[in-house]
């Protein structure tokens, strides 16, 4: 079995459920999956009930794992009290920069997604799922549909499943390669066949969603957890992840979190571990330190469009609400380490890059913005930029934040935001030396 190079032997401050990796069995098979407790916990759901699922989601408190942090069972409980066709999506369309936690689940052990989403649509009532897959995912899609498959073949899928009486279809729709699709209803559109643009809320997908029916849209990661949940006791879930700290007056947060960790460190990969594990034993112990023994700059801690960390606060927990005290997010988990000699102007200019491609246009303060933005620091990499250029580009930050349909304007906006506030004297003092010296720089990228 070809094993996931990004994922090694466990670390000891690891706890690992979902990341088995490391095992050596090939988790594409239904039937290594089903020796090692894969659809165990189906006889026990069924006999509980659809209700007593979505009540041990909301008392584990599963918030979401696709950056927002949503507790799953409050979102399924949105839905209508009526006997209309409800839908499950799957958010599987991970683009954010810097995340590579639900390619894992996708690619080398898809059954505990699917697993999850049979749980799931028995506890929501809905008969119809789509796992919306990245379009870049190649490999995850094929993994995917043969695992669908074999379900379909044992009769995991189907009509009356396992004599359940209960009826479910999945199916596996790649996406057309637009960041955007992660945003719920730019999903969701983009499903139905239409361009990804993001949907006006209200109404919420709950009450209208695919095709008109309510809909929930789950992350990959989230759902994945939902047989372990039915599977252990709540305090045994809830005792893999942080308890209550004074000094952060956060509450519990229960279960594991995948989280990958790049740039200037000494073991990048993907690491599972206790909601709360801090922001430096992230980086000093899962990752083995800094690069070379370099000072670290910062971290951008959940994905390119989350604000930087800076040194001083890396005792900050990951967890869903810590980071927000230090000004930042947790997002994904998508750990970027930066060392001192990273050059800030390239980190802008690849960031920017990379959001004035992916927006969809719809919203004038994000198309024009994103554009500015990229003008702008294009300016300051070449030597061509003025002081007022620098301040010019905090503002079209500002006009973009809060001004769009959807949160990719605030994802383009917060991180040119967070570079000028943390390191505002340096970037002056870097495009004055520009100036005086014009580098030979090299343009990339679809702009």
């Amino acid at each position: 079995m070809h094993s996931t190079p990004y994922v090694g032997k466990p670390h000891a401050k690891e706890h690992r459920v979902l990341l088995r990796g490391h095992m050596g069995v090939d988790f594409t098979d239904i039937d290594n999956y089903i020796k090692h407790g894969g659809f165990s916990v189906w006889k026990k759901v069924v006999e509980n009930g659809p209700q007593w699922v979505i009540d041990e989601v909301k008392k584990v408190n599963l918030r979401g794992r696709g950056g927002a942090g949503f507790p799953a069972g409050i979102k399924w409980s949105f839905l209508p009290k009526n006997d209309r066709d409800r839908i499950l999506v799957i958010n599987s369309d991970e683009g954010e920069p810097g995340t590579f936690k639900d390619r894992y689940l996708l690619e080398d052990d898809p059954f505990r997604l699917l697993e999850g989403c049979l749980i799931t649509c028995y506890a929501i009532n809905a008969h119809t799922c789509y796992n919306y897959l990245r379009g870049e995912f190649h490999k995850g899609l094929a993994v995917c549909d043969s695992a669908v498959q074999q379900m379909y073949e044992r009769g995991w899928l189907g009509k009356n499943i396992q004599g359940s009486g209960f009826d479910l279809d999945i199916y596996n729709h790649p996406g057309a390669g637009a960041y955007i699709c992660g945003e719920e209803t730019a999903l969701i559109e983009s499903l139905e066949g239409k361009p990804g643009q993001p949907r006006l809320k209200p109404p919420f997908p709950a009450n209208i969603g695919v095709f008109g029916l309510p809909t929930i849209v789950n992350n990959t990661e989230t759902i994945a957890n939902v047989p372990i949940v039915c599977e252990v006791e709540a305090d045994e879930f809830n005792g893999w992840g942080c308890s209550e700290r004074d000094e952060w007056g956060r509450k519990a947060q229960g279960g594991t979190k995948l989280l990958g960790i790049a740039g200037h460190v000494n073991n990048p990969g993907m690491f599972e571990v206790p909601l709360g594990i801090t922001l430096r034993e992230c980086i000093d112990d899962l990752a083995g330190g800094m690069l070379g023994d370099a000072e670290p700059l910062c971290v951008i801690p959940g994905g390119a469009s989350c604000p930087l960390i800076l040194p001083k606060d890396f005792d900050v927990p990951m967890d869903f609400d810590s980071p927000k005290k230090v000004g930042s997010m947790f997002g994904t988990a998508g750990i970027m380490v930066m060392d001192v000699d990273t050059d800030i102007l390239e980190v802008m200019y690849r960031t920017a890059v990379f959001f004035q491609h992916e927006s969809c246009g719809q919203c004038t303060p994000c198309r024009q913005g994103t554009g500015w933005i990229l003008a702008l620091i294009k300016k300051m990499r070449s030597g061509k930029a003025s002081d007022g250029d620098i301040d010019n580009l905090y503002s079209a930050a500002l006009n973009i934040e809060g001004n769009t349909i959807c949160a990719f304007g605030d994802a383009a906006a917060w991180p040119v935001k967070s570079w000028i506030e943390n390191f505002g004297d340096e970037i002056r003092a870097e495009a004055r030396r520009r100036a005086e010296n014009p580098p030979a720089v090299v343009d990339y990228g679809h702009h």
